[in-house]
């Protein structure tokens, strides 16, 4: 495996690159404590064995991994959850109460996700989705915690990106793990004005409002970092978090200015509009990437966050 599938950041955390569709997508992250420690975001099947490389260069023992954490259920986050619980015989799967039924028979997970991508496309993304033993699924609530050697985890509910979404906060590190309730932010678009960040409203579940409460209620917890699944740590996350609930409000009435029109082509109208005010903001922080790289870096994201908005759109009509 490739030793830049690993960064150390601090506190006894490494950063894991999940190796999904690209380098610098997706994260995971092992956390140590003594001689326990945990897994928090799994990327996809794919990634099981990157994360067991790890462990086993790091001297790990299998069975030290106390617990395997996803922060939500969509499977760029949870789809390694299955072959991780497979390969850790000690672990203990803790998931949002919404989504551990998801786990235990991930087979919607795996037709909603084949609906989208088609079946070639996800086995070449996602490998596959294994289910897990219910009676090794601990469901975390709102404000419970757990001990990883003598590191306390806390757990906060987060809808909005999803409703089965939290988020775990690490006093050791003063850092949250925050999936994707804090947005997105690639490193490569990093300029002097500090991380280019933008939320993320993939399908099917954005909800606006509970979003903003839950980014302020992560804000509320004064945090010097944040751990991101897309990607990578940010420190002094105070200003990019009142950028991100601008950028909520501006995502709301983008969409609603492209919702009048022919339905056929309100995703077309939506993507159009999405990546025009992305460019826009990207160009006002600085970043000098030419056009078409732009499009390389934030295409992907352009199309999901465009998705989820005309789902939203939809719903707000029924």
């Amino acid at each position: 495996m490739s030793s830049q599938l690993y960064a150390d950041i601090g506190h006894n955390i490494t950063r894991i690159d999940t190796a999904m569709m690209r380098e610098g997508l997706a994260a995971c992250y092992l956390l140590q404590a003594g001689n326990e420690c945990a897994i928090i975001e799994t990327g996809t099947h794919n990634t099981v064995p990157i994360i067991l490389d790890l462990l086993a260069q790091r001297g790990v023992g299998r069975e030290q991994v106390k617990f395997v954490i996803p922060t939500h259920v969509h499977l760029d986050h949870a789809g390694g959850v299955g072959g991780l619980m497979q390969a850790l015989p000690a672990a203990t799967l803790l998931v949002h109460p919404r989504g551990a039924r998801h786990m235990i028979d991930p087979s919607k997970l795996k037709a909603g996700a084949t609906a989208v991508y088609g079946e070639a496309a996800f086995a070449k993304v996602y490998g596959d989705v294994i289910p897990v033993n219910a009676q090794r699924v601990r469901e975390m609530h709102d404000a419970d915690h757990v001990m990883v050697g003598d590191r306390r985890l806390d757990f906060y509910d987060t809808p909005g990106h999803a409703r089965h979404h939290f988020c775990v906060y690490d006093p050791h590190s003063a850092g949250i793990f925050t999936g994707d309730t804090f947005g997105l932010s690639y490193p490569p678009l990093t300029t002097e004005n500090g991380p280019f960040i933008l939320p993320t409203t993939t399908p099917v579940q954005f909800d606006p409002e509970a979003l903003k409460a839950s980014i302020r209620k992560l804000l509320a917890l004064n945090p010097e970092r944040m751990f991101l699944t897309h990607y990578g740590a940010i420190d002094a996350p105070r200003e990019p978090g009142e950028r991100l609930l601008t950028m909520v409000d501006d995502y709301v009435a983008l969409a609603e200015k492209a919702a009048p029109g022919d339905e056929g082509t309100l995703l077309q109208r939506l993507e159009s509009a999405m990546q025009t005010y992305l460019f826009a903001k990207a160009r006002d922080h600085g970043i000098s990437l030419s056009d078409d790289a732009l499009q390389d870096a934030l295409g992907f994201d352009i199309n999901l966050n465009s998705q989820g908005l005309m789902v939203w759109l939809q719903q707000q009509k029924g």
